[in-house]
């Protein structure tokens, strides 16, 4: 079994999920009092938003390597990152740290595909709706990205920071997050990515038509999987 190093505190309360989800997955593939090995270094949460709102991505990198070379001197076989946005590092991390990162858009990928979806929605930080890093995982694996108009790209990515990344919980964003997902479905969307650790916590699968893809769970699953040496094609190549 590999002890999983997870990068967490983007924010603490998704990072709070990965630590649950991980734990009871591999106590039910495990039983009795197994829950796995897991180190947890989490970030500043405020500092990784410092950087990235003046467009200073190397120093968010840094922040990231840092917390994976710590992680492996504590004894971790392998990184988690937990979150969507910051994989964009994840080939970079793996390649200095010397570690397997666990890949969660290589790991929703494969879901999608075993629902045999084409066309799905992609929300996220504006990062990771914008940037070339996630879509092209997606678009390797035959899958097309659509992603929100610039206005409510704008809503979906301060809402995460000024709300979920809190713990708070709004009805009215919650009913414009689905006035979103709705105008995605009505674009031809199969699915919907919730690609940010956070949105799973304010938009379920019974508030949608479609398949939601909750990148969270799915990610702490295919770790799991990789640390017990069952799915080694989820990690990072």
């Amino acid at each position: 079994m590999k002890t999983l190093g997870l990068i967490g505190g983007i924010s603490w309360v998704s990072t709070m999920d990965y630590y649950k989800q991980i734990s009871l997955e591999f106590n039910k593939r495990l039983g009795q009092n197994d829950y796995g090995k897991l180190i947890i270094y989490s970030l500043n949460y405020q500092e990784v938003i410092n950087n990235n709102s003046k467009g200073d991505f190397e120093a968010t990198y840094y922040l990231l390597q840092d917390a994976a070379i710590n992680l492996k001197f504590a004894g971790a076989t392998a990184i988690v990152i937990c979150a969507n946005t910051l994989h964009m590092f994840a080939d970079r991390i793996e390649e200095t740290v010397k570690l397997p990162v666990v890949h969660i858009v290589k790991a929703t990928a494969s879901e999608i595909n075993k629902q045999g979806l084409k066309k799905v929605g992609l929300l996220g930080t504006k990062a990771t709706m914008e940037m070339a890093f996630y879509k092209d995982i997606l678009t390797s694996n035959g899958i097309e990205a659509i992603v929100p108009d610039e206005t409510d790209r704008n809503f979906v990515h301060e809402k995460i920071f000024l709300e979920l990344g809190k713990e708070i919980f709004i009805p009215e964003t919650k009913a414009g997050y689905l006035t979103v997902i709705n105008k995605l479905i009505a674009k031809g969307a199969e699915g919907i990515i919730l690609g940010c650790t956070e949105i799973p916590l304010i938009i379920k699968q019974s508030d949608c038509s479609v398949p939601v893809f909750d990148t969270g769970l799915i990610h702490s699953i295919a770790a799991v999987e990789f640390a017990l040496n069952l799915s080694p094609a989820d990690s990072a190549d």
